[in-house]
């Protein structure tokens, strides 16, 4: 098995290009909600958290294009990617937001939710504004919910498990997301 030592950042038309005339192989390193709702075509997903050498070990003679959504995920593992074997690779500069800023396709499915994080963001943001708002203009014990949800998002951050996300993957509309993410075609 061949390993790399660095994986080369090129911008998407570029990308597109060495797909079209090359033997490469697309893979997505998003997880399967973000993957099912928006992918670029043919694209392989092989979530980054997940990614083994060993999944790759019969396509190691291949360039291999990593990509995330903004390009920061592929960027900070670009050392493990590196290190999966095949002959070279390259991520997708900006990833597929960039992507689609150059006009290039993607699929998508609109009827997958907003991934689980940015449902914690905007509950979790309109829960702070709303305990402020209503300790400004009600009663100063309102400040407690701001306390209370900023708590929340400071164990969250230190023990890796948000109490809100896990509550968010319950809900109908996301559990019918998994379902559908799990039979997405790659």
């Amino acid at each position: 098995m061949t390993q790399n030592t660095t994986v080369e950042a090129l911008d998407p038309p570029k990308i597109k290009q060495l797909l079209e005339s090359h033997d490469a192989i697309l893979i997505d390193c998003r997880e399967p909600m973000e993957h099912a709702r928006e992918r670029i075509a043919g694209a392989r997903l092989a979530p980054i958290g997940a990614m083994d050498a060993g999944d790759f070990a019969a396509e190691c003679d291949k360039i291999a294009v990593f990509h995330c959504r903004s390009g920061a995920r592929t960027a900070q593992n670009a050392a493990k990617l590196a290190a999966m074997g095949f002959c070279k690779a390259y991520v997708i500069e900006g990833g597929i937001d960039a992507w689609k800023k150059a006009g290039l396709p993607v699929v998508r499915d609109p009827g997958m939710p907003i991934d689980i994080l940015r449902q914690v963001q905007i509950i979790a943001g309109s829960l702070v504004l709303l305990g402020v708002v209503l300790a400004a203009l009600v009663s100063p014990w309102f400040i407690v919910l701001s306390g209370f949800v900023g708590a929340g998002l400071l164990m969250a951050g230190v023990t890796g498990n948000c109490a809100m996300a896990t509550l968010l993957r319950h809900l109908p509309w996301n559990r019918r997301a998994l379902t559908r993410a799990a039979a997405a075609p790659i």
